[in-house]
């Protein structure tokens, strides 16, 4: 089936799909002239840096899954991506702060008729939801991406994470405070790049000094509410 296919190309999806992404692309070509979505550096190689970087995170997604969030998605990366692939079968909740973005994943979705939530507010204000999967790109540093993340995974969710040449460290503080299940995959269209898996997130509440065992593990309450969320680095 196509959504689980890593790459966005006629051979990949129905044409129907490639004509809507295409629209998609044409529409963020027309608001970043005016908003600045994404970086103009980027936008030059948009498919293989944007499209195809966000699509191939529909492989990893379960067939039994039937709802996502997004976390910081910005112009739509990867979330509207994957609410087009997966169109019909996974409902995808997009969570993104600054307005004029929320405008701009609101037009696209209107205009590709996807069933999606657009939610215009803080990932640390939001209240507490259960969802399959999570998703972010280009959103935080990976600890403070957990503790946004935690409280919309249940326990039998997971989290896809595209990440960069920095994802070694990234781990190393983040295990500081978190306890995971973490399998790496190399990104199909950046040498340096990564797609982080996580399950069975929790956080490390205490640690007892001078055992060997880890203190007592228990889920964190949602971190740096009342904080403004990370830009990040511009798509």
């Amino acid at each position: 089936m196509f959504a689980r296919e890593p790459s966005v190309s006629p051979e990949h999806v129905s044409g129907e799909t490639l004509a809507r992404l295409k629209a998609y692309v044409g529409m963020l070509e027309d608001w970043n002239a005016r908003h600045n979505l994404v970086s103009p550096a980027s936008f030059a190689d948009v498919w293989n840096r944007h499209v195809r970087d966000s699509a191939q995170l529909a492989r990893f997604i379960p067939e039994s899954a039937t709802t996502l969030a997004d976390l910081g998605s910005g112009a739509g990366f990867p979330g509207l991506v994957l609410a087009e692939l997966l169109r019909g079968k996974v409902r995808v909740t997009l969570f993104e702060a600054t307005t004029k973005k929320c405008r701009f994943l609101e037009a696209v979705r209107d205009r590709l008729g996807l069933d999606t939530i657009v939610r215009n507010e803080r990932m640390e204000a939001a209240a507490p939801q259960g969802f399959d999967v999570v998703t972010a790109r280009a959103c935080a540093p990976l600890d403070k991406l957990l503790g946004y993340a935690q409280k919309f995974l249940g326990p039998d969710s997971m989290a896809l994470f595209l990440k960069g040449q920095n994802v070694g460290a990234e781990l190393t503080q983040a295990r500081n405070s978190w306890k995971m299940k973490v399998l790496q995959h190399p990104s199909l269209t950046n040498p340096s790049g990564t797609v982080l898996e996580i399950r069975e997130l929790a956080h490390v509440d205490d640690i007892n000094v001078g055992n060997t065992n880890v203190g007592t593990v228990r889920p964190q309450a949602p971190k740096g509410a009342g904080r403004r969320q990370p830009e990040g680095r511009r798509r």
